[in-house]
């Protein structure tokens, strides 16, 4: 779990055992490493696949970051600063990345909130506009670029490769089809 106030990722086993898997309680930054030498700036969501890798969503630091199983942190997208360019790793802008999900063949789908976007990320950091126009808000349906949405937050993805926003400024759940071409 994301534990934004103490900046840090958490692990809660079955029995209630509640661990870090990375970052330091209270202390926040923008550092990859392994387990509390790595440092997130407020993180907001996890997403976990098949192999156990976990992915944030580190808010104030606008990236997409990687964990693995033995705890070594790395920036997968984002994080040199706020805007909404698509790109490979660093070269790639979001603007507090909130919700974040995972399908079966491993690319994220980002709720990128002050940019009012959905994003794809693929597993080798590749970012593409889904869904949403540039840093525009509103609330129209449309394909691509032509949807505007306000404040995504959550952010679902189903075994058919539908995706699901939820959104804190329309205060709905919208549903974006998987189209043919994915």
């Amino acid at each position: 779990m994301a534990d934004s106030t103490n900046h840090s990722i958490r692990k809660i086993t079955a029995a209630g055992v509640v661990t870090t898997l990375a970052g330091t309680a209270g202390s926040s930054g923008n550092t990859n490493g392994t387990g509390t030498a790595a440092k997130f700036n407020e993180p907001f969501a996890v997403a976990v696949d098949s192999v156990g890798n976990v992915f944030v969503a580190d808010t104030n630091n606008n990236a997409i970051r990687k964990i693995t199983p033995a705890g070594v942190v790395t920036t997968l997208a984002g994080g040199s600063g706020s805007g909404t360019t698509d790109g490979t790793g660093t070269a790639a802008k979001f603007h507090e990345p909130r919700g974040i999900a995972i399908d079966s063949a491993g690319t994220l789908y980002v709720a990128d909130y002050e940019n009012h976007m959905v994003r794809k990320v693929t597993p080798a950091g590749v970012v593409t506009t889904l869904a949403g126009g540039t840093d525009v808000m509103g609330y129209v349906d449309g394909q691509g670029t032509a949807a505007r949405f306000r404040s995504l937050q959550g952010i679902a993805v189903d075994s058919a490769g539908n995706v699901y926003v939820t959104e804190g400024g329309n205060r709905d759940v919208r549903k974006i089809s998987r189209p043919r071409a994915w």
